[in-house]
């Protein structure tokens, strides 16, 4: 593909890798490296003038560091004359603080603070997978994909879940609702849905089970699990609610803090997540863990994009 260059952060090379291999492309040359005062400096290695520039960079690690050094990897794009430049998000930044969650509450909106750095830093358009809350989208004045792993995740449960056409798709809280049941219409079976009262931020207090999981396999499908307090709690009560099997589909995995031993003490089957965020240390962790390739996605979006073709196939279909 002519004037189009792929760069990878440092959050996730492996991602960036597999997308420029299915591309049949090399990763532009970057060189990132701190100062002594942890100052990040980034210097592209190559000539952007005139290129559709691709950067791809997850909010994930380092999260600040990452989201500084993409900051800085795009305006040296721009001020080296690119005529486009894209950033590569597929877990984006701070996405959870995308509301004032109180009435009359001194709470940020970080995610709309993280879209201005984005606009005022030079991207032209945002790529993402799964946002936390749609509307984010609207924090951007610039066009923004947001791609879905609802296709992958499908065609993972027909591979991979002998007994799926008997199977219950279950949501861990009342914001994932839509999400599960897309997954229940495209597989035709029945969802539930779990409710939840959280005292404070990543504690949940108490748990309402709406629907019916008795003698079937439960999967529960989310966006994100961080500490991962909600999806096993949410297990322990499928389980108890007579679920022969329960297993997790989440799009990030973040697993910070406690999440790798509440999974090893949890009752799933599996817990899946795609490779938004690099998973290779916390599987050695804990064998539950099973990651589910996306690349080729973000592949596709990229070419179609280059090519100025519509990316709206990939909200249905996994690309071959």
């Amino acid at each position: 593909m002519p004037n189009i260059k792929i760069f990878s952060g440092s959050s996730h090379p492996d991602l960036s890798q597999k997308i420029a291999d299915r591309l049949g492309l090399e990763l532009g040359k970057v060189v990132t490296k701190k100062f002594s005062n942890q100052e990040t400096c980034v210097e592209i290695g190559e000539s952007v003038r005139g290129e559709d520039v691709y950067i791809v960079q997850s909010g994930c690690g380092e999260i600040n560091d990452n989201l500084m050094e993409l900051l800085i990897m795009i305006n040296a794009c721009k001020i080296a004359s690119a005529s486009r430049v894209t950033a590569v998000i597929p877990c984006f930044p701070y996405a959870r603080q995308d509301k004032k969650d109180k009435v009359g509450s001194r709470a940020p909106i970080s995610a709309k603070l993280v879209a201005n750095m984005l606009s005022v830093s030079g991207a032209d358009h945002i790529m993402t997978m799964d946002l936390h809350a749609s509307q984010i989208q609207g924090f951007f004045d610039i066009p923004v994909d947001n791609l879905y792993a609802e296709p992958a995740v499908l065609k993972w449960i027909k591979e991979n879940i002998n007994e799926w056409k008997d199977c219950t798709i279950v949501s861990p809280d009342a914001g994932g609702a839509k999400r599960v049941t897309s997954i229940a219409d495209r597989l035709n079976v029945d969802f539930a849905l779990i409710h939840k009262e959280r005292k404070k931020a990543n504690e949940v207090d108490r748990m309402v089970l709406v629907g019916d999981v008795k003698d079937r396999v439960a999967i529960l499908v989310d966006d994100m699990a961080d500490t991962c307090g909600t999806i096993c709690h949410a297990a322990d009560k499928l389980v108890s609610a007579g679920a022969t099997k329960v297993y997790a589909i989440l799009t990030h995995g973040i697993f910070s803090g406690p999440a790798i031993s509440r999974i090893n003490n949890a009752s799933f089957e599996a817990v899946v997540v795609t490779n938004t965020i690099p998973q290779e240390d916390k599987m050695k962790q804990c064998s539950k863990i099973q990651v589910i390739d996306i690349s080729m996605m973000l592949a596709e979006a990229i070419r179609r994009t280059h090519n100025g073709e519509s990316v709206s196939y990939l909200f249905s279909h996994v690309p071959l």
